[in-house]
């Protein structure tokens, strides 16, 4: 046979094995068609609905998000992405959860559960606050998510809830400062103390921690000698909070005395200005 032939003969078989390779692969994906089953939402969204029941919050979460994936343009598919968030949180998921909050507001913007969805992607923020020892960036971000719930739907029971959780995250950043400024000031850095208290004074005022605060500063000014700026702070101390354990510390730091005047017209600090 001549070699043209043999070419001729080499290309038809080459033509009939990528034939047959393309039949193959299409056998393989009409069986995968006949192996898929669609289940029924209904079935979907009940099932995953017993996981949550079950505490089994990561497979809830999955089989949620399997009702949205068959069924996305069912009004169950909306429900299950709350819900599937919801499960994420309870998990423990934090950034899962948000994600899938995210994603639902996006999608959205008018749903009845709107206000729900911005509440708890700020919880899922809140969760995660850390001791004062830490860093406080959750703590930020929780403040910032909150403040959206009050301001974007101020008269749903969310709101009222996250106005008492902002009062509780402002708290904390003032208890981070005053963290660092103990530090500061257990290590004769006073100065730098100085700083933290004043800010917990200046931008935390209706926080706990102001009374403290206001002591720590007669503490450290009196240990730079500065003894005007420790009576300024012991007077504001005095008069803000004059019933304040912080308070009789102080008035025994100036005074050298160890109980407050029963008189408060009498107490020394009105004769200082």
């Amino acid at each position: 046979m001549s070699k043209a032939g043999v070419g001729r003969i080499r290309r038809a078989v080459a033509g009939l094995a990528l034939a047959c390779a393309a039949l193959g692969l299409a056998s393989c994906g009409s069986d995968d068609d006949k192996n898929y089953v669609e289940t029924p939402v209904e079935q979907l969204y009940n099932r995953a609905l017993d996981d949550l029941s079950a505490q089994e919050y990561k497979k809830a979460a999955k089989g949620f998000e399997e009702v949205d994936r068959q069924h996305p343009y069912s009004v169950w598919a909306t429900k299950a992405q709350i819900m599937a968030a919801f499960s994420y949180y309870e998990s423990n998921k934090y950034d899962d959860a948000i994600i899938a909050l995210d994603r639902f507001i996006q999608l959205h913007p008018g749903h009845r559960d709107l206000a729900y969805a911005y509440y708890l992607k700020a919880l899922c923020y809140y969760e995660q606050i850390s001791d004062v020892g830490r860093d406080q960036r959750a703590t930020q971000q929780a403040l910032e998510a909150l403040a959206e719930v009050v301001k974007r739907f101020s008269g749903s029971p969310y709101a009222r809830d996250a106005r008492l959780k902002v009062e509780l995250a402002i708290d904390h950043l003032a208890g981070k400062e005053m963290a660092v400024g103990r530090y500061y000031q257990r290590n004769q850095q006073y100065v730098g103390a100085i700083n933290r208290y004043r800010v917990v004074i200046e931008r935390y005022q209706t926080t706990t921690h102001v009374p403290e605060a206001l002591h720590r500063l007669v503490e450290s000014y009196l240990a730079l000698g500065v003894k005007s700026e420790a009576q300024e702070s012991a007077a504001v101390l005095g008069y803000n909070f004059p019933g304040s354990e912080w308070y009789q510390d102080s008035y025994f730091l100036m005074t050298g005395e160890g109980q407050r005047p029963p008189d408060e017209k009498s107490s020394w600090f009105f004769g200082l200005f």
